[in-house]
């Protein structure tokens, strides 16, 4: 099992170290949403992720019966979105206390990517989606 957290603390979760995909995200929503030139996540069955503190401070943005995205209501940190109609969810790996088994396998959307960061790793690069 591997813990995570929002920035401030005031929410926590275990997850299943048992990943079903991994990516490095460089599309321009995600790149917004971190402040960051790219954004790694995991995708995991939703059943698997468990809020262990701070339940009543989350904060849902979107619709909970289709797409969502959960926040931490203190910090407004990025804890998990929904995924494949909402049996699967995406958690970002730098919210992770722990070292997830499943690294990233490749960038994503690299064809919109931030021009003033350069990939150096050997990972496979697609412009868009991996799986279209």
């Amino acid at each position: 099992m591997l813990r995570g957290r929002c920035g401030c603390n005031a929410v926590a979760y275990e997850v299943a170290d048992e990943f079903v995909a991994a990516y490095n995200c460089h599309c321009s929503n995600c790149r917004a949403t971190t402040g960051a030139a790219f954004l790694p996540w995991g995708e995991i069955e939703r059943e698997k992720l468990t809020v262990t503190q701070g339940v009543e401070r989350l904060r849902l943005l979107g619709d909970a019966e289709a797409i969502h995205e959960v926040r931490c209501g203190e910090c407004w940190s990025l804890l998990y979105w929904t995924a494949r109609g909402g049996e699967y969810v995406r958690v970002p790996y730098g919210t992770l206390v722990d070292e997830p088994a499943l690294k990233p396998t490749a960038h994503m959307f690299v064809g919109s990517k931030a021009s003033w960061y350069q990939i150096v790793d050997d990972l496979p690069q697609h412009d868009e989606y991996p799986w279209s």
